[in-house]
């Protein structure tokens, strides 16, 4: 049974109504009721037999992407930059490094992994403009960094956030110096912002955004604790937060989507596993900045090939990379 969202079907039916007078319909368009009015959905989907719940599950994602699309589409709300309310309304604009900065971030952007020498070596090979980066694993490949058509996201994983060879933080921070001079952004995991500070300020002092990162690999984490990871990015100066985490239901996904509504940060949000797929078109469509695909083999269950996820993304967000 596919529960279709009604709040967003009447929200478009108002902006159709109203297109002939854009700014009557951007005020007559409540976004965070809608939002609300579909994470309601998902949650009550939850309450069916586990049984029917896991056979419609995706299907109903599918319904509610849809819907999300047309807002992301149609609407001015869903940016790199969401606003905050209430007492926890910090404005991180205030550290000023820029509009230059902010802008890299956009909104379905897609991001080929480079981690290990076939997906290197196919890196090589695409044509201009088939992902908007690719992603060198210094951890799985070292810093023999190639000088590509596509920007550079350099990161040295953690090993306790999926990284491979057991490297240490000096030699985590070693790697990632080296390859700052030919990186467009540096990725740096939650947890090791303040033991790779050195990091940090060299990224600031060369300009290049620093993107934050937090990974859980087995659940999706309550709210509070996606709030508490949140504030710790911004409090240590992050330009930017990736967010991936197990996703096996669609309370996950709601989960998830909330996180947009509590930060200026912008988001790299996904899932992995079981609605790995169809949690990273969704989030896609509802602002996620960058969007991961492998381009020799997936290192996580529930990644899209990047070549693919972009082409389904240009679709969704008519978006020309030609």
């Amino acid at each position: 049974m596919i529960v279709k969202p009604l709040g967003l079907q009447k929200k478009r039916s108002e902006w159709k109504e109203n297109r002939k007078d854009p700014d009557e319909a951007r005020e007559g368009f409540d976004l965070n009721n809608a939002v609300q009015h579909n994470q309601s959905v998902v949650a009550q989907k939850m309450s069916e037999p586990k049984g029917q719940a896991e056979k419609s599950g995706i299907a109903d994602l599918e319904e509610l992407q849809i819907d999300f699309v047309a807002l992301s589409k149609h609407e001015g709300e869903m940016l790199t930059k969401p606003h905050r309310t209430g007492e926890d309304a910090t404005d991180t604009s205030a550290k000023s490094k820029g509009n230059s900065i902010v802008s890299v971030f956009q909104p379905g952007a897609v991001v080929g992994i480079v981690d290990s020498p076939e997906a290197s070596r196919k890196a090589v090979r695409l044509p201009e403009r088939a992902v908007d980066f690719l992603e060198w694993r210094a951890d799985c490949l070292g810093g023999a960094m190639p000088n590509l058509k596509f920007p550079w996201i350099v990161t040295a994983r953690h090993p306790c956030e999926g990284g491979k060879n057991s490297m240490s933080a000096a030699s985590r921070r070693d790697a990632l110096s080296s390859l700052l001079p030919m990186a467009a952004i540096v990725d740096i995991e939650v947890r090791s912002l303040a033991s790779l500070h050195s990091v940090v300020c060299q990224a600031n002092k060369s300009r290049v955004p620093v993107l934050a990162s937090f990974h859980d690999f087995k659940k999706t984490p309550p709210t509070a604790r996606l709030g508490e990871v949140i504030r710790q990015a911004e409090d240590q100066g992050a330009d930017a937060l990736k967010i991936a985490t197990h996703t096996a239901t669609p309370a996950d996904i709601a989960r998830l989507l909330d996180l947009f509504s509590i930060t200026r940060l912008p988001l790299a949000v996904m899932g992995m596993g079981p609605l790995g797929m169809s949690s990273r078109v969704l989030l896609a469509n509802c602002g996620s900045v960058l969007n991961y695909g492998w381009l020799h083999a997936p290192n996580v269950p529930g990644q899209w090939a990047a070549r693919e996820l972009a082409k389904i993304l240009r679709q969704c967000l008519g978006q020309d990379r030609h």
